[in-house]
């Protein structure tokens, strides 16, 4: 793998250091797309760019698509190969959950895998509490963020070493419900 130490300069520079979408979140998202891609032999000059660059739109209401087009300009003032632009692009612009779109390549699966796979399991409900906070939202909004987000990621994966790890981070988020659940009536 090549030295991404000025792409990741700029991707940390666009972002909050912490948060529910901050610099962290990006580091976890490279480290499972490192782990998935060699798994399946992805391209990693298209795959660790698209990681890296991923969420650099933020908190544009499109980030997905934002992120995209920041990341094209980037890579093309840098005068990177045009097929890894174009991959890279493609699939930032498809890994959200709420953008939506069809990821037509392996490294496109393996970005969308990766990023759902974070917002799942206990990182997910630190990540889900931290929102709340960010938005100032009450305990109910994030209860019901578990039932209109992440409980339906696992279903959403496209690779089986995804689908696989995911698995037990959904089972964790299930017992964290039932038990926030009985703290909440006071039955614990």
């Amino acid at each position: 793998m090549s030295d991404y130490t000025e792409l990741e300069a700029i991707s940390r520079a666009r972002q909050e250091p912490n948060g529910c979408h901050g610099y962290d979140h990006t580091e976890r998202v490279v480290h499972l797309c490192k782990v998935i891609g060699i798994e399946y032999n992805a391209d990693m000059a298209v795959l660790m760019p698209a990681a890296i660059l991923h969420d650099i739109g933020r908190p544009n209401n499109d980030h997905a698509s934002h992120s995209a087009s920041q990341a094209r300009k980037i890579l093309m003032d840098r005068v990177w190969d045009l097929a890894i632009i174009e991959g890279v692009v493609h699939a930032i612009e498809v890994h959200s959950f709420s953008a939506g779109g069809e990821a037509k390549t392996l490294e496109a699966r393996i970005l969308s895998d990766a990023d759902k796979l974070d917002a799942m399991g206990a990182v997910g409900v630190y990540r889900a509490a931290q929102y709340g906070v960010e938005h100032s939202r009450p305990i109910e909004d994030f209860i019901s963020h578990f039932h209109e987000k992440l409980l339906k990621l696992k279903d959403m994966l496209y690779t089986d070493m995804a689908k696989e790890m995911a698995e037990k981070r959904h089972d964790f988020m299930l017992s964290y419900l039932e038990q926030i659940g009985k703290e909440l009536k006071g039955l614990v």
